[in-house]
């Protein structure tokens, strides 16, 4: 572990180790606090919950358990990027198996067909096959897709690894040379046509942009880098499921000094002018120097900082004015006997469109898209012996979005749902007796999720799209503000493990810097980016040369 430097701040009396507040146990805020921690500062996190992850935590249901949240885990070395730098392997505390197929995606038939199924794979050459089934022609598009959006990916690292505070970082990073790979200006599906002829291989390379909560249409095409990342670096499932990547960063916390203290919601941020100094936990205060936000980003902004305090950016009306994700409907479902689905299985709507036009506009939709993971198939430790451990996801409409001006009554709403939801799993998935079978049941509305300290239930945060991007969205160091700090899905690079990650390393390497010492993350130990088993010698430089 390196001590504080001599080199303090202005900020930060001589010989005085450096008092940091982290506001949430998530993904963000654990891995934060473990750069921190090494680092030498003396970290506390407070959370909420009664254990820690946030909306990476643990559920169960008697002998059932479940993730709350994510379920899909990608980009594993950025987590093992933090890990060395602290000197720690992820391995250590968690076991990783890479899942093929990744998942099965069953694409509804408008015309009342049956569904066309994509297992979706890292073998690139079975997966072009499976497009060309489809459509003579998109498995070589799939193949230029790829070698694409490889290029892509190294252009946009580099802005994802870097705090975006105004258009001079983005001159800085070389983005205005990059924006015609990029293309920020189009929706992904648009982007798409330029590939692929069949309506299917479109879908199945952008549904993934309900891993930040949008619609395909509206989803800025530099995301289309997501089904790359899955194909290039494989979708993963840790043992004992996502929630073990939080409990293995608290373990990693404590062994590195920091403090954990579970079921203690911040009630408040103190400040002496602009400058945060501490927070108010069980109505009583305590001083820190540094404060860090890794609460939901636009409910911390309006329930634990004083308007008077914030700027025009941030006050109540700027706040709700903003676009937030979808939110979503949750079963977490123990059931007898074993369940034949591959660990994911995403289900598109036969109403594709008009499902998300009524996510948007606040309507559940007849037939409505919906995500099944299976873990159950690949880990035996969340369910009995022969049963199963399914987490079921309907994309929902966010507490904000209101038809004629009503937001949807979940207490009517919920019960039909799940029984629709169960229906479809015994006729579009082919669960038999899916509903006799549940052993154990959890039930999660938007409702639930806005009363978890979710601002409107928006499960991915702020909304992706170009104008709440970057610079536009709440960033590392609040602007406006002495020593607040900001990590999560909140800010940039955005919602979604990975990236969440990666603002945490943003957000540490400031803190450090502000503090005079020195981040782990710049030893060389850190150095560790794993390439794809594909990724070419020397990709970055021919993307650069290249455009």
């Amino acid at each position: 572990m390196q001590s504080a430097s001599s080199t303090a701040s202005a900020q930060t009396p001589l010989n005085h180790r450096p008092t940091v507040a982290i506001i949430g146990a998530g993904p963000g805020g654990l891995s934060t606090a473990m750069l921190l921690a090494a680092a030498g500062l003396d970290v506390t996190i407070f959370e909420s919950q009664p254990v820690v992850g946030g909306r990476t935590r643990r559920l169960e249901a008697g002998p059932f358990s479940f993730d709350c949240g994510p379920t899909f885990f990608m980009m594993p070395y950025v987590l093992e990027e933090i890990f060395s730098a602290v000197g720690m392997a992820t391995s250590d505390f968690v076991e990783m198996k890479r899942l093929d197929p990744m998942y099965r995606l069953l694409i509804g038939d408008e015309h009342g067909g049956a569904p066309t199924r994509i297992d979706a794979t890292g073998d690139l050459q079975k997966m072009a096959a499976q497009l060309d089934r489809i459509q003579p022609g998109d498995g070589a598009a799939f193949h230029r897709f790829i070698a694409d959006n490889r290029r892509k990916l190294a252009l946009m690292e580099p802005i994802l690894r870097s705090p975006i505070r105004g258009l001079a970082d983005l001159m800085n990073l070389d983005t205005l040379k990059a924006a015609p790979v990029l293309r920020p200006w189009e929706s992904i599906h648009t982007h798409l046509t330029r590939y692929f002829k069949s309506d299917q291989a479109r879908l199945s390379m952008c549904f993934q942009s309900k891993y930040l909560g949008m619609s395909p249409f509206e989803c800025p095409s530099l995301f289309s880098i997501l089904p790359f990342i899955e194909y290039e670096y494989g979708v993963w499932h840790p043992i004992g499921g996502c929630n073990a990547l939080t409990t293995a960063m608290a373990q990693a916390c404590t062994l590195l000094g920091a403090r954990i203290e579970t079921a203690s919601p911040v009630s408040r941020i103190l400040f002496d002018g602009k400058r945060a100094n501490g927070v108010v936990v069980h109505s009583t205060e305590r001083r820190f120097d540094h404060i860090v936000i890794n609460a939901d980003a636009t409910w911390a902004l309006k329930n634990l900082i004083p308007e008077s305090l914030r700027p025009r950016g941030y006050r109540d009306a700027a706040i709700d004015a903003k676009r937030y994700s979808c939110s979503t409907f949750m079963l977490y479902l123990g059931l007898d006997g074993k369940v034949d689905l591959p660990h994911h299985t995403i289900y598109t709507s036969t109403k594709y469109r008009q499902n998300l036009a009524d996510i948007g506009e606040g309507r559940v939709s007849e037939d409505t898209s919906f995500y099944v993971c299976n873990p159950s198939r690949t880990d035996s430790t969340l369910a009995p012996d022969g049963d199963s451990a399914l987490y079921v996801l309907v994309p929902t409409a966010n507490t904000k979005a209101a038809q004629d001006g009503a937001p949807i009554d979940w207490n009517v709403a919920a019960p039909k749902l799940r029984d629709e939801t169960l229906q479809r799993l015994e006729t579009v998935m082919g669960v038999p007796d899916a509903a006799r079978r549940v052993k154990a049941e959890i039930v999660c509305t938007p409702d639930d999720w806005r009363a978890q300290n979710i601002n409107h239930g928006a499960t991915f945060n702020l909304a992706h799209n170009i104008t709440q991007m970057l610079h536009q969205r709440p960033q590392h160091k609040l602007q406006g503000f002495e020593n607040l700090w900001m990590v999560g899905g909140g800010t940039h690079p955005g919602s979604g493990l990975p990236v969440i990650f990666l603002a945490s390393e943003i957000t540490s390497r400031l803190l450090c810097a502000q503090c005079g010492v020195k981040s782990p993350l710049d030893e060389p130990l850190a150095r560790l980016r794993t390439p794809s088993p594909r990724e070419r010698v020397g990709i970055e430089a021919d993307a650069l040369a290249g455009v």
